[in-house]
């Protein structure tokens, strides 16, 4: 219940942290105060701003909660560095999972490719940080650590764990239609079988961060 009670007071935070930024970066530029409609249409680098500082405030609750629990951050969240190895065979993994997603893809389905409004070279490189660096950090630490330690240890055990935390990370991802997040869900189980035969979070991390990255190449730009 704890580990549920902190996870949701950090994307309540992560939320409010985006929303503020926004709200502030609008207001500094334009002397008013936006409406929720225009907070909607903002600029792609301010939305990626927003996202990194909520990033950012997401794992700053984390730390005090494990804190306040008087554990060490680092080995509650298994920050452990992964061996050359553990990233290789998992990195491999994802390849095969994706070009699985790819031949079972229907023809029926959106394509995965994202076209965004791009003005300049500043919002690319804001973008770039704030998915490919910032929140496969956040997410990570959160899912495949904090609630991952605190849910495996629990009547659930780590194989229900990992599911669930799966199922939790494809739903929250809205923005994209049903076979995006069944593609979300199974990385998700993925990620998680990583974190828990390696116990290195980071592993998680960097093959989130690889994803995204691929992602991020496939981004059409305006």
């Amino acid at each position: 219940m704890e580990t549920t009670f902190v996870a949701l007071v950090a994307y309540a935070v992560f939320s409010l942290t985006g929303w503020l930024t926004l709200v502030v970066l609008a207001a500094t530029h334009d002397g008013a105060v936006p409406s929720p409609a225009q907070l909607q249409v903002m600029p792609r680098g301010w939305d990626s701003a927003a996202s990194i500082l909520g990033c950012a405030s997401t794992i700053v609750v984390l730390w005090i909660a494990v804190g306040m629990a008087r554990r060490e951050f680092s080995e509650y969240l298994a920050l452990n560095w992964p061996t050359r190895d553990e990233v290789m065979a998992a990195l491999m993994i994802t390849i095969i999972l994706w070009l699985g997603e790819i031949v079972f893809r229907s023809p029926t389905a959106p394509s995965a490719s994202l076209h965004l409004p791009f003005s300049g070279i500043g919002e690319l490189l804001i973008l770039f940080v704030a998915t490919c660096v910032a929140a496969p950090i956040m997410e990570e630490f959160t899912f495949r650590g904090f609630m991952f330690r605190g849910w495996s240890e629990s009547f659930l055990g780590p194989i229900a764990t990992i599911v669930l935390t799966a199922a939790i990370w494809a739903a929250i991802h809205a923005q994209y239609d049903w076979w995006g997040r069944c593609w979300i869900f199974v990385s998700g189980i993925a990620l998680g079988h990583f974190r828990w035969r390696s116990n290195s979070t980071w592993l998680a991390v960097i093959v989130h961060s690889g994803m995204n990255f691929f992602l991020f190449l496939t981004m059409r730009f305006a």
